[in-house]
């Protein structure tokens, strides 16, 4: 027998999932857009990617329907053709989540089997991601673009935080004289995140008095349905999604990533991703001599091997560091030095002094 009665739609098993396991607030929105995706694939449909994915309402089905003995077949399908199109990170915490939801509603007693099973991990390639240069970040300054992307990127870099998580800040949660924000990690903890002059100047401008709410907010009113978390009481706007705030950067940076590129084919190029600010304030850090321990409480990353990727000094770096170490430079830079010495001693009133009385 069912420990509980049975939603009537699988729209409705997502929100008693997320309730009922306990899904802390900062990642029911990443599992609440991998779930529908599934939704649209447990009803043998493909999902819709990119743009169309915005907007678009899922299919509305039984819960009990994902025990159907043919979807495992046509949900292999459906799944291949997906990770074909995405990338093998995304498409492997979708796996994942989906697999934990599917374990909660077996346990509650809707339905008995797991159609995902037999759908394989994509093997994720290595971590390729390179720090944007210091010219780059100076670039990204100069946009002109709106008062909440200034602050979302500035906020991304000089506190070295994930999107996901800067997202979910309200205004509550800010504490602006301390240039901090409290946070919640995935594991339901709170923690806290820094930033600095630049984006506690941008601040008080993107709250506008609001004291609730959603820091980041929609251009458009929160369309029905949303929920209340994520809608400010005062403006009635949503909380900015991941997926939009990506597209934004990503259109804005494309000549930026493409500096030899025509703009009338700005369309089909390509630009950063927003997880570059959090890899490329890490880096800078670590290249400015920033210790271990300190680059793991600014990450807040559970172990030295996760950091390793973000500890790689750039190509300029690099060379920097070369240079300064090289014997010739060494000597020219002692020679210069003493030159400089000996020339402020003359011109200063006890040089000019030893000068008279040997001339």
């Amino acid at each position: 027998m069912p420990l509980s009665t049975a939603p009537a739609s699988y729209t409705a098993a997502v929100e008693r999932y997320l309730t009922g396991a306990g899904i802390v607030k900062s990642s029911a929105r990443i599992y609440r857009i991998s779930l529908t995706t599934w939704g649209w694939m447990f009803a043998g449909e493909p999902a819709p990617t990119g743009p169309a994915r915005r907007g678009a309402k899922p299919p509305v089905f039984p819960i009990a329907s994902i025990d159907d003995p043919a979807l495992p077949e046509v949900l292999a399908e459906l799944a291949a053709a997906r990770a074909d199109e995405m990338d093998a990170d995304t498409v492997n915490r979708e796996l994942s989540i989906a697999r934990k939801a599917i374990g909660w509603w077996q346990r509650q007693g809707w339905f008995d089997s797991d159609p995902t099973i037999g759908i394989e991990r994509r093997p994720a390639p290595p971590d390729r991601t390179k720090a944007l240069a210091e010219n780059q970040i100076a670039a990204l300054w100069r946009l002109d673009v709106a008062l909440r992307e200034k602050t979302f990127w500035k906020m991304l870099y000089e506190s070295a935080a994930r999107a996901d998580e800067v997202l979910c800040l309200n205004a509550e949660d800010l504490y602006s004289q301390d240039k901090r924000g409290k946070i919640t990690a995935k594991d339901g903890a709170t923690e806290w995140i820094h930033w600095q002059s630049g984006t506690a100047q941008l601040l008080p401008r993107l709250i506008a008095r609001r004291t609730r709410g959603p820091l980041f907010l929609t251009d458009r009113r929160a369309p029905a349905g949303t929920p209340t978390l994520d809608v400010c009481e005062e403006t009635g706007r949503a909380r900015l999604s991941y997926r939009r705030a990506e597209e934004i950067f990503e259109e804005n940076t494309r000549l930026l990533a493409n500096p030899l590129a025509s703009p009338e084919n700005i369309e089909d190029l390509d630009g950063w991703t927003l997880h570059r600010l959090r890899h490329s304030a890490l880096t800078h850090d670590a290249e400015d001599g920033t210790s271990t321990p300190m680059l793991l409480a600014c990450s807040r990353h559970a172990s030295v091997r996760s950091l390793e990727r973000y500890a790689r000094p750039g190509v300029d770096a690099v060379a920097r560091h070369v240079a300064e170490r090289d014997p010739a430079a060494r000597r020219r830079r002692r020679t210069s030095e003493t030159y400089q010495r000996v020339t402020c001693f003359l011109v200063s009133e006890p040089g000019l002094q030893s000068l008279s009385r040997r001339g």
